[in-house]
């Protein structure tokens, strides 16, 4: 019964770690993307909001809908069922996503001077602060997990940003 509990957490936790990381990635995206396009702070935030919202839903329906066909899966070969909720898996998501998610938009919220860089330092911070947290569960290095985070968010912030500035540039 306790390696249930345990494995149950566990999977809260991979929910939270991964909706978080790719609420700040994504919304970060649409930052980066809108950025290197020279669009307006209007733009940034109507996109941004659209991403938290949709893609969140998108995210927690997608969990839900996996974990809850895992466990029929599980239901129909006569295999011990897994006792977690596919909806407490959903709503994980879904709120991991959306409150990580809302750090990138906060400088243009307040409408603070240097939006984009002090968008970009807060998501680096908040990346490496994800890898960080990873690493009190993993028993990883937490220097290394928080750079693994933090670069794989980068590496995305610099595609998004460099397909809107390319598209900017050559096709509008």
């Amino acid at each position: 019964m306790k390696f249930k509990k345990v494995h149950e957490r566990a999977g809260y936790l991979g929910d939270a770690i991964f909706s978080a990381s790719d609420g700040i990635i994504t919304t970060f995206a649409v930052v980066a993307g809108s950025a290197g396009a020279s669009l307006t702070d209007s733009v940034v935030l109507i996109l941004g909001f659209a991403n938290l919202l949709a893609d969140g839903i998108s995210m927690a329906s997608g969990n839900y809908l996996g974990a809850k066909s895992e466990q029929e899966y599980e239901r129909a070969r006569g295999d011990r069922q897994d006792s977690s909720s596919p909806a407490k898996h959903g709503v994980v998501t879904f709120i991991g996503f959306n409150l990580a998610g809302l750090l990138p938009l906060f400088p243009f919220l307040f409408n603070i001077e240097g939006k984009f860089g002090l968008s970009a330092i807060i998501v680096g911070v908040s990346l490496f602060a994800v890898g960080v947290l990873r690493s009190f569960f993993t028993r990883k290095n937490w220097l290394s997990s928080g750079f693994e985070t933090f670069s794989i968010g980068g590496f995305a912030a610099f595609v998004a940003y460099a397909v809107g500035f390319l598209i900017d540039k050559y096709f509008i």
